[in-house]
């Protein structure tokens, strides 16, 4: 098991993967996967008990699930940096024929890719369907999922956070990227989202809070939601995240979105980004 240490000097490599992988094509989305990179990176490396020797049905093992999948470049740079291919196809994204595509999906069988997320508001559905499974075949693991903020003016999410209440999905830990930023402005300009805690808490789950960019809570949260399943709720981590955390100049800003540095913005970011594990 990882230390916070080698967490965080992880993160800092994943974070130059995520930079060097948008600005290689010129396309992506940097701001929500640097906001991302902490919790990520100690889901895989520290949280969740996961074969890197990919099978789809997942038997025998905690699952993840990306909701907002335009963050593919955190999740393919944590995917390669724990183990499921070579980090060398990181230089492939979003190129015609690879299996590193804008958003995942399932039909490049790349490793550790279960759902195709393109379309935002399914992968809650998908979590709690995963996390069933698991409790009729008496498979012990969890599902965790993660969804951007935004992600959840989307009704289908609401129906379904009801019905995981309502069935006792207590083996699901959904996490959700709430840094108040989605590609059009502001989330509370754009279509508030008031109080996001009531709003579980209304529907029967338990709420825990986290700040997703300091790695000792991230561990630490991941730890504690862990130890409350089982309890015959589903657990919501509250995750406050800034869009575009690790480089400056993108950090809490809705334009780094969806759009790729320039030469010069790229030497500028990296070298706010130690070098640890070895570029791609």
């Amino acid at each position: 098991m990882a230390s916070i240490q080698e967490l965080q000097s992880a993160a800092s490599q994943i974070r130059r993967d995520i930079v060097r992988m948008v600005h290689g094509v010129q396309s992506g989305h940097p701001g929500g996967s640097l906001g991302c990179t902490d919790f990520l990176t100690a889901l895989f490396f520290h949280t969740m008990k996961h074969d890197r020797q990919f099978k789809m049905d997942g038997v025998g093992e905690d699952l993840f699930f990306l909701s907002n999948g335009h963050i593919s470049p955190v999740y393919y740079s944590v995917l390669s940096r724990s183990g499921y291919f070579d980090t060398k196809e990181l230089a492939s994204f979003r190129k015609l024929n690879t299996r590193l595509q804008g958003h995942p999906t399932t039909h490049e069988h790349l490793p550790g890719v279960r759902i195709a997320s393109g379309s935002l508001g399914q992968g809650m559905s998908v979590a709690i369907g995963a996390a069933l499974t698991k409790k009729f075949n008496n498979d012990p693991h969890l599902v965790f999922s993660l969804h951007g903020d935004g992600e959840l003016q989307e009704g289908q999410i609401w129906e379904a956070v009801m019905f995981a209440a309502h069935n006792k999905v207590d083996n699901l830990i959904a996490t959700i990227d709430w840094n108040g930023q989605q590609i059009d402005g502001p989330t509370a300009k754009v279509l508030a989202l008031d109080s996001l805690h009531d709003k579980f808490r209304a529907f029967n789950w338990t709420v825990l809070d986290m700040n997703g960019n300091d790695m000792d809570d991230v561990v630490a949260v991941l730890d504690k939601a862990k130890s409350m399943t089982g309890q015959g709720k589903p657990i919501c981590i509250m995750m406050k995240t800034a869009m575009g955390k690790g480089v400056d100049f993108m950090e809490g800003s809705h334009e780094w979105h969806g759009i790729a540095p320039s030469d010069e913005q790229l030497a500028k970011a990296l070298a706010q980004l130690p070098e640890t594990l070895g570029d791609y």
